[in-house]
Formats: C-alpha cells, sequence, structure tokens
C-alpha cells in the first residue's frame, strides 16, 4: 500500500534529493494523515457518545488534534519548499522544523485538556454503556494507526525527515492509548468498575509525552546539533576518495532544513604538489558535492609532510603514544620544528566533549612526558579541540 502511494502521487519518487521530490512526500503524508485522522475521529466520537465514555472520546479528540497537525505539516512542507531567495541564500526548509514545534504544543494542549477532563471523571465518573460493535471498531482503529505508523515510518527513513518519523512516533502512541480504552471497556465489562477516568488519565499522559517528544526532536536541529556518524562517514569517504587528497579532519555541518546543508572540512594535501594543482582539486570535489550529494562544501586545504622520514616517525610515536594513553583522542595537522636542544612537535588534539580543563592539561602533560622519554628535547605545542560529530572520534 505504502509503495503504491508512493509510486502513485510522487514524481521521480527514487530522486529524495531534490527538494521539490521531498515536498511530495511531505504533501503526501499529510494528506493521508488528514484523511486518517479525521475518519477515526468521526467514528471514534460517535461511539464515545453512545457509550457515554470520556477514554473513547479523549482518544478521538486526540485523532482531531492529529489530523489539525497534519494540516499545518501540509502548510510547513510546502512553505519549506520555497526555492531561495536573496534574503534566505539556503532555501526555507527550516521552516518544517517550526511548523514541527507548532505541532508539537498542539499536541500538549489536547494532553492537558483531557488530563483536565480525565480528572473531573474521576472525581464524578458516569455510567458507561458497553457496545461490542464498538469494542471492534476501536480495536479496527488500532490496525489503521499501526499502517499509519509504518506508513510515516517508511517515508521518514526515504528522505531522512525527523519530523515523520515523529509523526509515527505519535502514531505508536495512539495505538497505546486506543489499546488502553478498550482494555477500560473490557475491564467494566468483567468487572463493573468504571476505571474509564484513570485510563482517560493515562492517555492523556501519553499524548503530553509525545508532544515533549516531538518538541525535543524539533528543536534539536534549529538549536543546532552534531553531525550523524554515518553523515560524517558519508563526507569524509567522499572527498577522500579523490586522488590526491590524505586525508580529513574539523568537519563540520549546518542544517537548513532536511535535504538543506552546508559543510565545512580540511582536506589534507601533500606539501610537496603544486598549489595550483592542490587548488584544482579542492574545486572540483566541492562542485562534485553539490551535484552529487547535494551538499555546499567549502574546503580548506592542508598541507601536511609526506617525505620527511623523521617528521613521518615522530607523528607515528605521537599517534602510538596517544593511544596507549587514551585511544578516545586523536590528532592532525601534525607538523616539527626542530632545534638543537628542543623539538617542537605541533598538532591539533581532539578530546571528548567531557574533557575539562584539568583532563587536558593533565592528558597535555603526561603525553609530553611519555615522549621525552624516546627524546628529552621533545616539547608538545598543542591546540586542544572538540569534534563536531555526534558520538564520533575524528
Amino acid at each position: 500500500m505504502t509503495g503504491l502511494l508512493v509510486k502513485h502521487f510522487v514524481k521521480d519518487y527514487e530522486k529524495t534529493e531534490r527538494v521539490s521530490v521531498r515536498t511530495a512526500y511531505g504533501v503526501l503524508a499529510s494528506v493521508v494523515g488528514i484523511f486518517c485522522n479525521i475518519v477515526l475521529f468521526v467514528v471514534k466520537w460517535t461511539i464515545g457518545y453512545l457509550l457515554n465514555s470520556i477514554s473513547v472520546m479523549a482518544d478521538a479528540f486526540n485523532n482531531l488534534s492529529d489530523a489539525g497537525s497534519s494540516v499545518i505539516g501540509l502548510i510547513g512542507v510546502k512553505m519549506a519548499g520555497k526555492p531561495a531567495d536573496k534574503d534566505h541564500p539556503f532555501g526555507h526548509g527550516r521552516i518544517e522544523y517550526i511548523t514541527a514545534l507548532v505541532v508539537a504544543f498542539l499536541v500538549l494542549q489536547v494532553g492537558f485538556r483531557l488530563f483536565r477532563d480525565s480528572v473531573g471523571k474521576i472525581r464524578d465518573p458516569e455510567v458507561l454503556n458497553f457496545q461490542t460493535g464498538a469494542v471492534i471498531v476501536l480495536a479496527l482503529s488500532i490496525g489503521v494507526k499501526l499502517w499509519f505508523a509504518h506508513f510515516n515510518n517508511t517515508l521518514g527513513k526515504k528522505i531522512d525527515s525527523k519530523v515523520m518519523m515523529a509523526t509515527s512516533a505519535d502514531a505508536m502512541g495512539d495505538v497505546i492509548t486506543t489499546a488502553a480504552t478498550i482494555a477500560s471497556i473490557l475491564f467494566f465489562r468483567l468487572t463493573g468498575i468504571n476505571a474509564d477516568g484513570i485510563v482517560g488519565l493515562g492517555v492523556s499522559l501519553v499524548v503530553m509525552w509525545a508532544g515533549v517528544g516531538i518538541a525535543r526532536d524539533t528543536l534539536e536541529p534549529l538549536i543546532g546539533e552534531a553531525a550523524e556518524p554515518e553523515e560524517y562517514d558519508r563526507i569524509t569517504k567522499f572527498v577522500e576518495g579523490y586522488q590526491g587528497i590524505l586525508g580529513s579532519h574539523d568537519l563540520i555541518v549546518h542544517n537548513y532544513g532536511p535535504g538543506r546543508s552546508m559543510a565545512s572540512i580540511h582536506a589534507e594535501v601533500p606539501n610537496d604538489v603544486d598549489i595550483e594543482t592542490s587548488h584544482e582539486i579542492i574545486d572540483r570535489i566541492e562542485r562534485d558535492a553539490v551535484k552529487n550529494m547535494g551538499i555546499f562544501l567549502v574546503i580548506h586545504m592542508d598541507p601536511v609532510e609526506t617525505r620527511d622520514i623523521r617528521v613521518l616517525q615522530a607523528r607515528k610515536q605521537v599517534e602510538e603514544t596517544l593511544e596507549a594513553v587514551d585511544s578516545l583522542v586523536s590528532i592532525h595537522d601534525f607538523r616539527m620544528v626542530s632545534g638543537e636542544d628542543q623539538i617542537n612537535l605541533i598538532f591539533d588534539m581532539v578530546v571528548p566533549y567531557e574533557y575539562d580543563k584539568e583532563k587536558q592539561e593533565e592528558l597535555r602533560t603526561m603525553l609530553t612526558k611519555l615522549l621525552q622519554i624516546t627524546d628529552r628535547r621533545y616539547r608538545c605545542v598543542i591546540t586542544i579541540e572538540r569534534s563536531y560529530i555526534a558520538g564520533a572520534k575524528e
């Protein structure tokens, strides 16, 4: 079903790197969400009215809020798909995150309202009317929501959309709340005990938790989050795949909306190659990055020593010593300045974010002492850096 809808309504559906295709995916997900949730609202509200059940009606209004969220999502997707202009040279992609944040607050509002109504129902419980047909319809609605969660999860993974993944998680929350509603009705049928208000209270808490989750997932890219290790590997392998590039480091990725990124990276080139030759390679990589990955990539060129045996041996010694001291730390931009009485080993050292200044100084001192066992003239000139990659070591 998911594949059929995508093939029928999304032109060039396999070219997900295109903004127009991503927009079409977003429109499809929103329209399907509006349709499914309005149908579920009408059915559940009718059942809740007939049963005089606050938990069923609470579940119905949750679906109505989901339909409203899909409408807002549709507007947001359309606005996010607008092309770049002179005031927004990187496009309008972040509107998608802002839209999801608005949706999160709407979900939270519904959750708070349901919480209030459920507390009132606990204080003054009303008689429930059990109907087998109503339970069956609610059970079928679980099937619809399970499919909808799978639908958004599939599309979200295909275009790497946090918003769709959040919608999928919200739909799974709806599955849990509807199942709880059915349980309360069956419990009343078997025991005669009305737990409707308590179950409605649980439903409200799940709804509020879903709202908090959507807000959290949306705020992260808006505030500015580290690039995922998979994105780090994809970009570095692309850059290092060109002949004349020896390595790379200091990758920073700036997100301007799903599928819209700008990145900067340091690329290492041999210091004995003509600078114009290396510059031509760098220019070609930057052009190809836009064409093949959709990333506006800015590359800083770092010349490195490739022939001086003494420098290469010193670097290897520093790397091996550092690996023995702390495997979470790495180095780059290594240079060596030799003198009769002192040899300066100059390099950048990348440390985990949790290392404070005291830990950094301890690491610096220990590394220098261990290296001086080999040659007492060694002095380390270290610039401390932290990685911009989430959970990764450069």
